[in-house]
């Protein structure tokens, strides 16, 4: 009987054995799991927009940032001598899902990330904001890039959801010409860049 005892105590002890190597390389393997997950990035979908502004197709959204700031109007004659108040600039923070700045935008129009990316664009399309009360939501074209980071790929910026903005209801006369007014504004952005995969993506395409 003792002998018994002993075998099978032997016997336990070689399984448990064999067993404790592979517990935590489990756990290894579920927290690598685990990591991976986390380090994924988070896929922007594209937002609803009319066909007029929709972003080309094979292009997917690589960054998505909600501004807020103003719009810089200024007071000018036109050649008729038509007074009006023109934009001047857009003056906003960049801000991330999670409300931290991450960039800004500026005159150009351009928008700079804290990485040091830039990219200038050109307005191709717009329509008129939900109610025709604040200003157009956009198509914007890259035309420029400096910098690298997230922005140096990007090919087209769409404006939407804005908010305010418009121009102001002050006084624009020859009495008050070079005269800025700042609108409060607010508006999302969304960058997109040649998906992977697309002929524009590939090596050697611009």
């Amino acid at each position: 009987m003792p002998r018994f005892s002993h075998a099978a105590t032997a016997l336990l002890v070689i399984i448990l054995g064999s067993q404790i190597p592979g517990v935590p390389l489990a756990n290894a393997q579920a927290k690598t799991k685990s990591n991976a997950e986390k380090d994924v990035a988070y896929k922007e979908d594209p937002p609803d927009v009319p066909d007029t502004i929709a972003a080309p197709a094979g292009e997917e959204v690589i960054l998505y940032a909600h501004g807020t700031g103003s719009q810089i109007y200024t007071c000018q004659s036109s050649a008729d001598g038509i007074f009006a108040w023109t934009l001047k600039a857009p003056d906003a923070e960049l801000h991330d899902r999670k409300d931290k700045v991450i960039g800004s935008h500026s005159a150009g129009p351009s928008w700079k990330l804290k990485d040091g990316s830039e990219v200038t664009g050109k307005a191709a399309a717009h329509v008129d904001s939900l109610g025709g009360e604040s200003i157009p939501w956009l198509l914007v074209n890259a035309v420029g890039h400096a910098g690298k980071g997230l922005l140096t790929t990007v090919t087209t910026i769409q404006r939407v959801r804005t908010h305010g903005g418009m121009p102001p209801d002050d006084v624009c006369d020859a009495a008050h010409v070079n005269t800025e007014s700042k609108s409060s504004y607010s508006a999302d952005y969304y960058f997109y860049a040649p998906s992977k995969g697309s002929e524009e993506s590939k090596p050697g395409r611009l």
